[in-house]
């Protein structure tokens, strides 16, 4: 009899996880979900007093009106641009620095790493000022380049204490075991270590981009030109002045804003889980 309900009680917990996680994933996705349902609905269905969860009759009017009234192209390609270049520096910048800290341990490494945790509690309003005037000496405001130096000095302390994390991870003993069979410094760190840290070097490009992309209040301060303004900045023109939002244009345009981000996630999700042991099998 209780070899009878081992399969049974196994089925039915499998089936509880299953079930717990399609739940965790349909949470998840909510938001995601109620933006597309609303930017699809009518004008009249929007309005109605029992809104309901899917489009009675379905429409892309908001999509169309959303890019009639705003150049939604052009400020997500600046929203690009930016998210971009602020991934790419960041990477640069973080992973050779990462690498010093976790293998160098000494009191300078400590003290930079309690200083990186110690400055993700400064908040935006704290440092607007000193970035607007140093960027405003630089000739920097209303510049996506601007825009970009303080996206990597925001993304650096938390791209750094991760990285270090990877490169802790990472058994010195290989590197030892890579100078014994006659490689250099520079073989070791590109064939041996690099590979190891290509998913924490794919997380950290990932939060920088995820980061730059979604990011409002230092765009709304240091870009003018309405040619210049990102994405972000830009789906607050759907509000009206009197704080009324035009709800569906604004929700498709919101989820479309969406997009990249999920794409960006999907480009390098595959380094983050398959890099895990690349590069420690010694042949």
């Amino acid at each position: 009899m209780r070899a009878a309900r081992t399969p049974r009680t196994r089925r039915a917990a499998r089936a509880g996880r299953y079930t717990a996680l399609l739940a965790y994933l349909l949470f998840l996705a909510f938001p995601l979900l109620w933006l597309l349902s609303t930017a699809l609905k009518s004008p009249r269905e929007l309005g109605s007093p029992h809104p309901a969860w899917i489009p009675r009759h379905p429409t892309l009017a908001n999509v169309r009106q959303a890019f009639a009234e705003q150049p939604l192209a052009h400020a997500a390609l600046n929203s690009l641009l930016v998210a971009l270049a602020t991934a790419a520096v960041t990477v640069l910048i973080a992973t050779p620095t990462a690498y010093v800290m976790a293998r160098h341990r000494t009191r300078a490494a400590r003290a930079a790493t309690g200083w990186v945790v110690v400055s993700q509690a400064f908040p935006f309003v704290l440092l607007i000022i000193p970035l607007f005037l140093v960027l405003k000496r630089l000739r920097l405001i209303d510049s996506p380049t601007g825009l970009v130096l303080v996206y990597v000095v925001w993304s650096l302390p938390f791209a750094l204490w991760m990285l270090a994390g990877h490169a802790r991870a990472v058994p010195a003993e290989l590197e030892e075991a890579a100078a014994v069979d006659g490689a250099g410094r520079l073989r070791t760190l590109t064939s041996v270590t690099a590979p190891l840290l290509a998913p924490g070097i794919a997380a950290t490009a990932l939060f920088a981009f995820v980061t730059a992309w979604n990011e409002f209040f230092f765009a709304l301060v240091l870009l003018k030109s309405p040619r210049r303004q990102t994405l972000p900045v830009v789906l607050t023109h759907f509000i009206g002045a009197e704080g009324v939002a035009d709800l569906g244009p604004l929700a498709a345009a919101a989820f479309l804003a969406t997009l990249p981000s999920l794409a960006f996630f999907a480009l390098v999700q595959r380094r983050i889980t398959s890099g895990l042991l690349t590069g420690a099998v010694k042949n």
